[in-house]
């Protein structure tokens, strides 16, 4: 698998949903760490930053995705932010990647997608920190201890 075809998988166990900014960040982390052996990465190289671990090769792949035509970045004029989805196309491609894993292994992008996509910001950044503490050493964000 090549990173690609990695991302298509990843964004197609959304089912066509839109992914923020901070959630394809935590996604394709969580993806590195606990699934490389079986994906033949990792694929990116995340470092601490403002909001944990971050790679602007993320975005990268998902741009040259978009200029394929699998992928679409939609800004969002409420908020101010860009968000990440499949086409048709990209969709029907990253699903025939997803059902080639074997099933525990798809089942578990799945799981993932749907967790970071449940998580408000702060509660997603403050969980990705729980786990992975090393990644809150350049942090700007400010956790809730109430």
């Amino acid at each position: 698998m090549n990173r690609s075809e990695l991302v298509l998988a990843v964004l197609a166990a959304g089912n066509g949903g839109a992914y923020t900014p901070v959630q394809v960040q935590k996604l394709f982390f969580l993806i590195d760490k606990k699934l490389s052996d079986h994906t033949g990465g990792p694929f990116f190289n995340f470092i601490p930053y403002d909001y944990g671990p971050f790679d602007k090769e993320v975005y990268r792949a998902i741009e040259a995705l978009s200029e394929s035509g699998e992928a679409e970045i939609i800004r969002n004029p409420c908020v101010g932010l860009k968000e990440y989805r499949l086409t048709t196309a990209g969709q029907k491609k990253g699903e025939q990647i997803l059902r080639s894993l074997d099933l525990d292994n798809s089942d578990f992008i799945k799981r993932l997608s749907e967790f970071v996509r449940s998580l408000s910001f702060a509660e997603l950044v403050s969980a990705i920190y729980k786990a992975y503490p090393e990644m809150k050493v350049n942090s700007v964000f400010k956790e809730n201890k109430a």
